[in-house]
């Protein structure tokens, strides 16, 4: 029986997800439900992750709709699966902002199978929501953000026993989303370093000139720990 891989180990954590209890008016997003986007997601992770090496963790806030939302894959639009992954789909081939910084990226650091072999993207909470049909981020609404902190708790947990290293985390999100974590890892002691980086959603909407410094300062802190 051979030993299971860490896209093995991840695959059991995404597709066992229970949707939590969330607030009135807010909706979950739990892709996982559908057995297409799990054979994306099989697909994606044995590509990628099909051998037992650690990775180190990069972290963005929660699912959106038009990405993790739909395909199951972290910023990951249906484009990106397809174009950038070698993942052929039949998702309406939306684009999202935030997948087509980080593919940038993966593409300025080597392309896909050099940079899945060293990090493992995810999301401090791996369900997104919603709220009158747009994107609502875990600390948007406090009482949403307390309900679904053990939920964020046990997810992080489980990220370190299917195979992320404890020596780095990334976070992307320098405002709430790395409060939030920063305070959680001080009780948790869960990661030795914490690095913040500007989301790539701020970065295409307000930085959108500056993306050649921005894909260079990712790189420089990545390949740093990586």
């Amino acid at each position: 029986m051979r030993q299971s891989s860490f896209g093995d180990r991840a695959y059991e954590f995404y597709v066992s997800l229970n949707t939590p209890t969330v607030p009135r008016a807010v909706a979950v997003m739990n892709p996982y439900d559908d057995p297409a986007v799990k054979g994306y997601l099989r697909t994606f992770l044995d590509k990628y992750f099909g051998d037992d090496g650690p990775r180190v963790p990069i972290l963005g806030i929660n699912a959106g709709r038009f990405g993790a939302g739909l395909t199951g894959v972290t910023f990951t639009d249906p484009v990106a699966l397809a174009d950038d992954c070698g993942i052929p789909n039949h998702l309406p081939r939306k684009r999202e902002l935030s997948s087509i910084y980080i593919y940038d990226m993966i593409r300025h650091m080597g392309g896909p199978e050099k940079f899945y072999r060293q990090f493992f993207l995810s999301a401090v909470c791996p369900l997104g929501f919603t709220r009158e049909g747009l994107n609502l981020n875990y600390y948007d609404d406090r009482e949403l953000e307390r309900a679904v902190t053990p939920f964020i708790v046990s997810s992080v947990e489980r990220h370190i026993d299917f195979g992320c290293s404890r020596e780095h985390v990334v976070l992307l999100g320098r405002g709430d989303n790395a409060r939030f974590f920063r305070r959680l890892n001080e009780e948790h002691r869960w990661f030795g370093e914490v690095h913040p980086l500007d989301h790539p959603r701020f970065i295409m909407q307000y930085r959108r000139k500056r993306l050649a410094e921005y894909l260079d300062q990712y790189a420089s802190i990545l390949s740093s720990i990586g």
